[in-house]
């Protein structure tokens, strides 16, 4: 049985830690949809396309069991105004398939 509650940023901070292209700028983009009527998100992508990678970052971002200013220090989500507000506030459930 795998944890679907707040599983941290380990899986993030392995991707960072190697090849990462920044992809973060679809933080800004899932901000603005909180607390709206739009907001249930739907990362989809071509196959082999990095979508795991983009809910592995979401997960990181978000999730409040862990602190991750220094994983996205530089990336393009840091830059955004809404960074700190939603940075690691949230209960996250996250199921991979």
């Amino acid at each position: 049985m795998g944890i679907y509650i707040n599983r941290g940023n380990r899986e993030f901070r392995d991707i960072v830690a190697h090849e990462y292209v920044d992809k973060s700028s679809l933080i800004p983009i899932v901000n603005a949809t909180l607390n709206s009527e739009n907001r249930y998100s739907c990362v989809t992508r071509s196959r082999r396309f990095g979508k795991s990678m983009a809910a592995k970052m979401l997960c990181a971002y978000y999730d409040k069991s862990c602190d991750s200013h220094e994983l996205f220090h530089g990336l393009k989500a840091e830059q955004d105004s809404t960074f700190e507000t939603y940075l690691n506030k949230y209960y996250v459930i996250c199921i991979d398939t």
